[in-house]
């Protein structure tokens, strides 16, 4: 492989058998990424949901452990609190400013890890709303890269590739 993604999914119903509603934690994950990254070497990204807290302190927090634990790249979404899986109904967002907050919270707290921002904006605010968020995520948040979530059409894909 060249590369490994951690999902909170994937973690939330391998260790808990529960689907991805908001129900594990910073180290419920911390643990799947050392077990990965002591036995390989390749780039590992990992979803940390809304960041593991209300507060910036909470993703400086996430993002530095994730570091400590091997993990090359996260991504973090812009839900609320009480997030759902990027896939189920009735999602809610921050508002834009909120996740560039957290965005540079992410960045501020790093040090070689890459930053991808998730907008679950698609479903909830339509297409141009939710591009105008990455577009914002990238340049005021400093998001390295972008991860569109339930994203079905390729021109869908291509507006947000041409922002």
């Amino acid at each position: 492989f060249k590369s490994i993604y951690v999902s909170g999914g994937g973690v939330a119903l391998s260790n808990m058998g529960m689907p991805d509603l908001g129900i594990t934690g910073l180290d419920d994950v911390l643990v799947d990424v050392r077990r990965l990254t002591r036995v390989t070497s390749v780039p590992v990204l990992v979803d940390i949901d809304t960041g593991f807290g209300a507060s910036i302190f909470n993703i400086e927090r996430t993002v530095r452990d994730m570091e400590q634990a091997g993990a090359g790249a996260i991504h973090m979404e812009d839900q609320v609190l009480a997030k759902r899986c990027g896939h189920r109904p009735n999602k809610q967002v921050v508002p834009t400013e909120e996740m560039v907050a957290r965005l540079k919270a992410a960045t501020g707290a790093r040090k070689d890890m890459v930053i991808m921002a998730r907008t679950d904006a698609l479903a909830v605010e339509g297409l141009d709303a939710a591009v105008a968020r990455a577009k914002a995520y990238v340049e005021e948040g400093g998001a390295d890269c972008i991860f569109a979530e339930a994203v079905t059409d390729l021109a869908e894909y291509k507006k947000f590739a041409e922002a």
